[in-house]
């Protein structure tokens, strides 16, 4: 398999996972943010950070493409491996830092959420292009 595949999956499901991103990082329960207006930084709505952080989620597309060209080529198999990576880390990360940070619980259940999609989306988007 030639490198572009890979590297089109991951620019793709960056993309698209930008877009569910604004969903269920900005707009879902966007209220629900001003509960706790201490726990954020200045300037939400600055571009350079919204680019860095588009930019570290591709990481994680990065990390799951990765883990699909080690196994099976079969979009069943990707989407399980999408939900356990999810469920090993993303939902424990996200749990424990709602034990420790005030955040209110719509905005951890909208970015778990979020984050389930955005794993989904790149599993779908590797067992088209990766076959």
């Amino acid at each position: 398999m030639d490198i572009w595949r890979p590297v089109l999956v991951v620019v793709l499901s960056s993309v698209l996972a930008s877009f569910t991103d604004w969903l269920f990082m900005g707009v879902l329960f966007h209220d629900r943010y001003l509960a706790y207006p201490e726990v954020w930084r200045e300037g939400r709505d600055n571009p350079r950070k919204i680019i860095w952080s588009q930019l570290i989620g591709s990481v994680a597309c990065v990390g799951f493409v990765g883990l699909c060209l080690f196994g099976r080529p079969v979009l069943r198999d990707y989407l399980r491996e999408g939900f356990l990576v999810w469920v090993a880390a993303t939902l424990p990360m996200l749990a424990q830092n709602g034990v420790w940070m005030k955040l209110h619980p719509l905005v951890l259940t909208s970015h778990a959420a979020g984050w389930l999609v955005r794993f989904l989306i790149t599993a779908v988007v590797a067992g088209f292009f990766l076959h």
